[in-house]
């Protein structure tokens, strides 16, 4: 009796281009998975941003609803004031190295003492609550994704709601409003620290007067400038608290998931701030702002 014959594998019989359209189909399929979680994620995030300022206002302006002092004093320092260390050393040295990269240039044309125009204008309007949001995206934000996520982990939140406590309220509110409050205020610690650096740079390095610096800086800079970096700052803030108790609260996994979390949240936050600042920008050129 013969042998019968052996089994080939389906998959060698695969022409080259039966191989090529799956392997797209798969990747097609991957990209839609990914799209659908992404515009889940945004959607997740609008809903919790909505149910936030609800009860921001309802803890403003409602007698008989009350936002804890205690628990928006103690987020005021750990996001605002255990900030500035680490805010004042990076706007330094951004001012410093912003003065010695345009020295050439502006040497060129002798306009040297100039320097302090752009420094300004570029830290006041720009790198002030840009770099600013993104320090507290990977020091507040990724503090308030683990804490929520280890409470969502030992089932702190559960707990919550079992007793008729609304997590938004007593959790979120206060990251919240003191992330954008927060972030104001050390956006103008930012927008003086980088002058200050440009100026001692420039002084030291350059041999700019101070005194001269001072008043380029005076002239260049007006009340638009202020106002457009710190709307920016307060937009900043509430992206990150959004984005991160966002990501806390929607943990699973054990340590694994919050460490992901973790994660997703400084990436998330970058981008964001990144993107808002492009749109901002793009909206104030069209206003002449």
């Amino acid at each position: 009796m013969s042998d019968s014959p052996a089994a080939h594998d389906p998959r060698e019989t695969r022409s080259p281009v039966k191989q090529a359209v799956e392997g797209l189909g798969a990747l097609a399929d991957l990209q839609l998975r990914q799209g659908a979680g992404l515009i889940r994620s945004i959607g997740g995030m609008a809903a919790l941003f909505a149910d936030t300022i609800v009860w921001c206002f309802r803890g403003f302006f409602r007698p008989g609803v009350r936002l804890s002092r205690a628990a928006l004093t103690t987020q005021m320092l750990r996001v605002g004031v255990d900030s500035i260390g680490i805010v004042i050393i990076v706007e330094f040295f951004i001012g410093s190295i912003l003065a010695l990269q345009l020295a050439p240039v502006l040497a060129s044309y002798g306009q040297l003492d100039q320097v302090a125009v752009v420094i300004a204008i570029a830290v006041v309007r720009e790198l002030g609550p840009l770099l600013t949001g993104i320090v507290l995206s990977g020091y507040a934000g990724a503090s308030i994704a683990a804490e929520l996520g280890a409470m969502v982990e030992a089932e702190e939140i559960k707990a919550l709601r079992a007793h008729a406590l609304d997590p938004i309220r007593f959790l979120i509110v206060p990251r919240f409003l003191a992330t954008a409050v927060m972030i104001v205020g050390l956006t103008v610690i930012a927008d003086i620290v980088g002058v200050l650096g440009g100026c001692l740079t420039s002084w030291a390095v350059l041999g700019v007067s101070p005194q001269v610096y001072v008043d380029i800086t005076q002239t260049a800079l007006v009340a638009k400038d202020f106002i457009t970096g710190l709307v920016k700052a307060g937009v900043f803030g509430m992206l990150i608290a959004t984005i991160a108790c966002y990501q806390g609260l929607n943990v699973s996994g054990g340590a694994v998931g919050v460490g992901r979390a973790t994660t997703a949240t400084v990436v998330q936050c970058i981008v964001a701030i990144i993107g808002m600042d492009a749109a901002f920008t793009a909206v104030f050129y069209a206003f002449g702002l």
